[in-house]
């Protein structure tokens, strides 16, 4: 066996040959795993044919990530099977190195002594100081393959790993073992802090967000609608036009008539859901009761737009905290669910009902201004909602489709979903095209300009073309509140 010579040529190959996306499974990791395999050999008394085995095995273990990433223990197995008869293996030293490697493949799965030695040298990092870095390079390559969706995702698949592996060896496991299980809690640490800390921000957010869409409301309603006799859709409407008919407190009309909708939610949203939203509630009817809300104006148009994009405002905010003051929506959501109809046809039913009836006792034009402030707080609420966080969908087709991918994932950190197609068939050009991936991703406004010089820099002729997304769910996106 001529290891020596079989060794330089594999190196020379993964140097060559290898992607550059491998941040972690390159050369370097070749040679790491190469030294602690000599290193672990020698402490467990290995010499001779079993340790020239036991060499090639470490420098051939990983150079099926040449095809492929997944799988690439069994491509490292026919490399060494087609290279190393030059080097003057025999087919029983081949199949034994094809053994080890593939006791190599997670989970680990060694048969002897030897195969012990290169799975400990292959997870040698798990108990070094190096641990950190290491796991760092290896988390973009399983981002980009889908193994890993997102890095709070990725720390508990380590902690995870981390508590489930032992070594096999003697060495190893004394050398090594140790640090391991401090590395384990540094990462515990590291990962349930943080979420901790985030949850606790995300709670002090959501009610200073309802405080002020409380007090924003309570402002539109006491400065503008009410004393000018104007309305609201939803149950917002409902509740003005009882206390406009039969003069009952607004506080306690809309405490009251949001009541049976919270309960409702209780059962078609969460029980968080309705606990927030009865909160929101009654400190609106709280904030009712308060006198000191001045009058602005009687100018109905002033009243209509401004009162409307004050009520949008505030109701808009609270539904960003995950909460609403308002129960149309949990009514229609309900009702979705029990007829045919969408929720924008269940709210224009009801508000339709809401309009007529208010112009029925005060007149076509007071409706027709309420109208016109049911539209401009609704379009309120929705910029408020979706914002500068709007969804947009990019689809993306170029000629550098994979460092296109690449910075898409580690740079932006996006989800990315790739269709394969063609492309080409130019006026003049018809007969010439090729094959080509085609990349969409979904991003936020604020996002899309850097996409933009992102991708202008990977390949300035890339055909770009976007579109608003209206709703979304799953994947690494900007997690909304359910409102």
């Amino acid at each position: 066996m001529q290891v020596e010579a079989a060794g330089s040529f594999i190196i020379a190959k993964l140097e060559k040959e290898l992607s550059t996306h491998l941040t972690y499974h390159n050369v370097g990791h070749t040679h790491n795993v190469l030294k602690s395999t000599l290193e672990i050999a020698a402490s467990e008394d290995i010499t001779g044919e079993d340790l020239d085995i036991l060499s090639t095995a470490a420098l051939f273990h990983d150079a099926g990530f040449i095809e492929k990433y997944t799988g690439h223990e069994e491509a490292s197995c026919e490399i060494a099977r087609q290279y190393l008869p030059q080097f003057d293996y025999s087919d029983i030293q081949i199949n034994k190195v094809c053994e080890l490697i593939m006791a190599t493949k997670i989970p680990q799965t060694p048969q002897d002594h030897l195969a012990e030695i290169l799975c400990d040298a292959d997870l040698y990092y798990l108990g070094t100081d190096d641990y950190g870095i290491m796991a760092e390079k290896l988390y973009p390559e399983f981002l980009r393959e889908g193994i890993a969706r997102s890095k709070m995702e990725w720390q508990r698949q380590q902690i995870s790993f981390l508590e489930s592996h032992t070594y096999f060896t003697t060495t190893a496991e004394d050398q090594l073992s140790g640090k391991q299980k401090k590395n384990l809690i540094l990462l515990q640490a590291k990962t349930e802090s943080p979420h901790t800390l985030k949850q606790h921000e995300s709670t002090i957010g959501d009610l200073l967000l309802i405080l002020a869409g409380v007090v924003i409301t309570s402002f539109a309603l006491k400065s503008f609608l009410v004393p000018n006799q104007f309305f609201d859709g939803g149950i917002t409407g409902i509740s003005l036009l009882i206390h406009e008919l039969y003069h009952f407190n607004l506080a306690y009309v809309i405490l009251v008539a949001n009541i049976p909708f919270v309960i409702l939610s209780a059962y078609a949203i969460n029980k968080g859901f309705a606990i927030k939203t009865f909160f929101c509630i009654a400190l609106l009817a709280v904030c009712l009761l308060y006198p000191g809300f001045p009058l602005i104006t009687n100018d109905k148009l002033l009243v209509s737009i401004f009162g409307g994009f004050f009520l949008g405002l505030g109701i808009g905010l609270t539904m960003r905290a995950g909460c609403a003051v308002d129960g149309i929506e949990v009514l229609a959501l309900y009702t979705l669910r029990r007829s045919s109809f969408t929720i924008s046809e269940i709210i224009l039913g009801i508000n339709i009902i809401i309009f007529t009836l208010a112009a029925t006792e005060f007149g076509l034009d007071k409706a027709l201004y309420s109208m016109l402030t049911y539209f401009t707080a609704s379009k309120t609420i929705d910029y408020v909602i979706e914002g500068i966080q709007a969804y947009t969908g990019v689809t993306i087709i170029s000629a550098k489709s994979d460092e296109m991918k690449f910075r898409l994932v580690n740079e932006l950190g996006r989800g990315i979903t790739v269709y394969k197609g063609e492309r080409g068939y130019l006026p003049g050009k018809f007969d010439v095209h090729d094959d080509c991936d085609i990349i969409f991703t979904i991003i936020t406004r604020l996002e899309l300009r850097k996409l933009k010089n992102m991708v202008a820099e990977v390949d300035p002729n890339a055909f770009v073309f976007a579109n608003t997304i209206k709703e979304t769910s799953g994947g690494i996106i900007k997690r909304r509140h359910l409102h």
